[in-house]
């Protein structure tokens, strides 16, 4: 994206320098990395970074009108409505595209949202072990609005742990052990001194939770969530039945309420008007169906990790749909092979962080994650054998 800056590193680089990256990578919690990181960072300049800042705040505008509640609240599956939702979400993370438009000039492009949390741990090391072994510009940050590792590690901290001890709350997932991500886990848990549970632990007395610290029971305050209920209902009849007292009115303060997973969602993108949002309409809503379907994809409401979402429409593909009001149909957008390997182009997508700290008006920006790609969609699964493709970060001029 920055000619200069990506022909110095792409001469810089060697195969020696990535392995000893990612040594140290691995070294952060052995074992626990099991996601590909990718050869190198994303350089974004400030045109490029200002672009996507005015979408992510004109989306927030929409979040904060009065009525976001009310437009929303078809998003929450009745079935995993949970009680005591909070009137914000603590995280929100924009994932956009660097694509290419019609003039063939590069623009950030909406590909999803989720009020929901993602690698905020693991990036603060990410970064810095980054600039250890890569030569990274003085005036580029990873970081947005003035925050650096020190003041962003400083209001995770504060938005997870609300006004408790890091000992009554907990980091709560599905299997944390066993999950992709779990470096992020390991990495938070560093960061503000929480443990990390798993549902299969708690433990309910009325509608309090309780949890095992070094064998005795611990009082749960608050629940940093990291469990995705689409997630929990593809795990065994065991774990399914201890997933249903979450959806006991507990006395427990959750970050983020996992009613926010639903409502900052694919379902809040038909409300989004913006250039750098495409064209998204509820299945159910279109009377005539676009002629050049080819142009679209299908994407489920309710799913995760891009799984049913339907790239090259057919029309069978919309006749085989029951439940039309849970699909969008978005208008495609062409990603760039923006960034330049030693074997072709590669795309980029970035994930920007947004926190709301209680008492706020509005969330910040703060933090980033990149991702490229060289398969038909971004992520592990569609970019094996690849490389200089997997997890990264972006670095935004200052």
């Amino acid at each position: 994206m920055v000619p200069a800056i990506r022909k110095a590193y792409n001469q810089a680089f060697s195969p020696a320098a990535y392995q000893a990256y990612l040594h140290d990578l691995n070294n952060l919690h052995p074992g626990a990395l099991e996601f590909r990181v990718a050869e190198t960072p994303v350089f974004i300049n400030k045109g490029f970074k200002e672009k996507v800042l005015d979408a992510c705040e004109t989306i927030v505008d929409v979040i904060c009108q009065p009525d976001f509640m009310a437009k929303s609240a078809m998003a929450i599956p009745a079935n995993v409505n949970v009680p005591n939702e909070t009137g914000h979400s603590h995280f929100i993370a924009f994932d956009f595209g660097i694509c290419e438009n019609a003039a063939g000039e590069l623009e950030p492009q909406l590909i999803e949202m989720q009020g929901f949390p993602t690698l905020f741990g693991y990036q603060i090391f990410q970064d810095q072990i980054t600039r250890k072994h890569f030569s990274i510009p003085e005036h580029y940050s990873c970081y947005l609005n003035g925050y650096n590792a020190e003041t962003y590690a400083s209001l995770l901290k504060e938005i997870i742990l609300g006004n408790h001890a890091a000992e009554n709350v907990v980091l709560l997932e599905i299997l944390p052990h066993q999950q992709k991500t779990k470096i992020d886990f390991y990495c938070t848990a560093q960061v503000t001194g929480i443990p990390i549970v798993c549902l299969t632990e708690l433990i309910q007395e009325g509608m309090d939770l309780f949890y095992l610290r070094d064998g005795i029971k611990t009082p749960i305050h608050r629940i940093y969530n990291r469990i995705i209920f689409d997630d929990l209902q593809q795990q065994s009849p065991e774990i399914q039945a201890k997933g249903k007292l979450l959806l006991d009115p507990l006395n427990v303060e959750w970050v983020p309420h996992p009613n926010w997973f639903y409502r900052i969602s694919k379902h809040t993108l038909p409300f989004i008007q913006h250039p750098y949002v495409p064209s998204t309409r509820f299945l159910n809503e279109i009377v005539q169906l676009p002629t050049d379907l080819e142009n679209y994809v299908l994407k489920p409401l309710f799913s995760f990790a891009g799984q049913g979402v339907v790239i090259d429409i057919q029309p069978e593909d919309l006749s085989a749909i029951k439940d039309p009001e849970n699909w969008i149909l978005q208008r495609k957008v062409k990603y760039a092979d923006v960034i330049e390997t030693p074997d072709g182009g590669a795309k980029a997508e970035i994930r920007i962080f947004y926190f709301w700290k209680d008492g706020e008006a509005r969330p910040v920006a703060t933090n980033n994650l990149a991702r490229l790609s060289k398969g038909k969609m971004i992520g592990v699964r569609y970019n094996k054998d690849k490389e200089w493709v997997g997890g990264s970060l972006a670095y935004f001029e200052q």
